[in-house]
């Protein structure tokens, strides 16, 4: 299952990382030939562009969401306190997150606009100038001579290329087609999907005893899985591979998930807590 998850639209760089990795020395130089390299492609798919938000969301909203039930549990209060503290936790969590990502978005992007409207308006005003600027550049990477006269001439022969490289080099950024919108509304929902797991032994405890006895044990067991499974995910971002991703986030959200019991535990003992 894993397996399928995770070699879906695999890019071409990603598929070359891997061969490296298992010493396969044939694949290696097979995605390196002409016809791989042409049809290689150097944009993100429009799925492709949001996993970072959806991995990353998912993995907030669960453990932030356990946390917060765990330290109920601890407390020893009544399980409806976890339902409305974890549901306003979440949806409260969630929407501040996503606020927070779409306006992140939204001022990178502005910036990196305004600095190549600046370089732009540079390479037309003081062309010789920023020449100079793209030669140092490369002047400081090693390159001398001929070589180095050649390559500055191919980059400054295309404006476009020409700022560009500006703002890769000179000041380390770089485009993103990226819709904050889109970046926010995904970030919102997988923190809100994933982080309504673990109360979903709390919500439908009314359908049964079993549920209703075993609420924090069970939710502890849905957590843990779903918990393995978004960490998993993250090779998808990270590349680390799927099972180390797994054990990390779940060892990550138990420890949160400990303190925050823990906590609760100990207030319960010292301030003595009303049971509600």
């Amino acid at each position: 299952m894993f397996r399928f998850l995770f070699n879906y639209k695999k890019s071409r760089p990603k598929l070359a990382s891997e061969a490296f990795r298992k010493g396969d020395f044939e694949t290696h130089k097979k995605l390196h030939s002409p016809e791989h390299i042409g049809n290689e492609p150097w944009h993100k798919t429009e799925q492709g562009k949001y996993i970072g938000q959806a991995v990353y969301g998912a993995s907030d909203g669960i453990v932030t969401t356990f946390a917060a039930i765990s330290g109920i549990a601890g407390a020893s209060l009544n399980p409806k306190i976890a339902v409305i503290v974890g549901l306003a936790n979440l949806f409260a969590d969630g929407l501040s997150m996503a606020i927070g990502d779409y306006l992140s978005e939204k001022s990178e992007r502005e910036y990196i606009r305004a600095e190549k409207e600046r370089e732009l308006w540079e390479v037309e005003k003081m062309p010789e100038a920023e020449k100079l600027e793209v030669k140092e550049i490369y002047k400081r990477k090693g390159l001398s001579g001929e070589k180095l006269d050649n390559l500055v001439d191919a980059i400054t022969s295309n404006k476009e290329i020409w700022v560009d490289t500006m703002l890769h080099e000179e000041l380390g950024l770089f485009e993103d087609d990226t819709n904050p919108l889109k970046s926010a509304i995904v970030t919102f929902l997988s923190f809100v999907i994933a982080g309504f797991m673990p109360l979903i032994a709390y919500v439908f405890a009314s359908q049964g005893s079993f549920l209703a006895q075993n609420q924090f044990l069970l939710s502890c067991v849905i957590t843990g899985m779903t918990l393995f499974f978004v960490g998993a995910l993250r090779q998808i971002v990270t590349g680390v591979k799927w099972y180390k991703g797994g054990l990390e986030m779940l060892l990550v959200g138990g420890l949160s998930a400990a303190v925050a019991y823990m906590i609760g535990w100990l207030l319960e003992k010292v301030v003595r807590i009303p049971t509600l």
